[in-house]
């Protein structure tokens, strides 16, 4: 062999172990970013599936109106909305929410509907402990409903068991020490009939001027309301805020009919508030940016 050609075939089997070493670098290098993407959607399906959705924030808001009676001013109301029991809310979650309802000795308990998901079959026992906690949840001015899209008969029947007042397209008074009351109205999600809903304002004798809440389960109706019916506060559900919310930005990533317009916590609209609950079980079972919550209101005369 002559030398150039040794030095050829030294200079080949060079090669060879720095074409080999690349490829042993390549390899590691393959492995740990697969590891690390692995690791990282591990953590991020954890967190937004079994922390960010059981997490519940309690939210907190001051309303003052001077249309609110003395005798009713610092009332204290606690909106529950969009349980969807049996996506990430089971009874251990609704007996958790009951102590942290109770603790805040609220006067009126509303819920904005979607109590069971609809794609969950409900077991007769968990029926029972589901009424058992919903019935224990004290309000010393009482408890009301409406039925979101996804309730049925089998959800009334559970409100109705749980002491809860359903309200489809009725309005009541609600009094306490005096004469003087607020008027509470309850939309039906499934068959909204404004007109009936808002009859209080036809009637011969009525408060023009008394405090106004609506119950909604879907929050784009809010336009309708204010351009037609005197209403100072709305209480929605169904957005769940989005589910998905970019930090520092108003960006939701899911938007559901109903909820297209009116998706973050807080609007005003002319001089009504409305208050949209980001909910307490889900739809597609995760969160990020987006706990589920429950909203403590406390209203004051000015």
């Amino acid at each position: 062999m002559t030398r150039e050609e040794l030095n050829k075939e030294i200079q080949n089997e060079i090669n060879e172990e720095n074409n080999s070493s690349k490829k042993k670098h390549i390899i590691k290098f393959i492995i740990k970013t697969l590891a690390f993407a692995i690791i990282f959607f591990t953590l991020f399906f954890t967190y937004t599936t079994y922390v960010s959705t059981v997490k519940i924030d309690i939210r907190e808001y001051r309303i003052k109106n001077k249309k609110v009676p003395k005798s009713l001013s610092g009332l204290k109301i606690i909106q529950l909305s969009d349980l969807h029991f049996g996506s990430t809310m089971f009874n251990d979650n609704v007996k958790d929410i009951k102590k942290k309802v109770n603790k805040r000795k609220p006067d009126l308990i509303v819920f904005t509907g979607d109590l069971i998901d609809k794609n969950y079959k409900l077991k007769s026992k968990e029926q029972e402990k589901l009424i058992k906690y919903l019935k224990a949840m004290d309000a010393a001015l009482g408890k009301y409903a409406i039925l979101g899209d996804e309730d049925n008969e089998l959800v009334s029947t559970i409100f109705n068991q749980s002491n809860f007042t359903i309200l489809r397209n009725e309005n009541e008074l609600i009094y306490k020490e005096d004469n003087n009351a607020i008027l509470l109205i309850g939309l039906s999600s499934k068959d909204k009939n404004l007109s009936k809903a808002y009859n209080y304002f036809k009637e011969e004798n009525h408060n023009a001027n008394i405090y106004t809440i609506t119950l909604t389960h879907k929050p784009d109706i809010a336009d309708e309301i204010v351009s037609n019916y005197p209403t100072d506060l709305i209480l929605a559900g169904h957005s769940h805020n989005g589910n998905i919310r970019i930090p520092f930005t108003k960006y939701a990533l899911f938007k559901y009919n109903g909820a297209k317009k009116y998706d973050q916590d807080y609007y005003e609209i002319n001089n009504t508030k409305l208050y949209i609950s980001s909910g307490l079980g889900t739809h597609n079972s995760f969160r990020l940016f987006c706990r589920p919550s429950i909203n403590f209101f406390r209203i004051s005369t000015k």
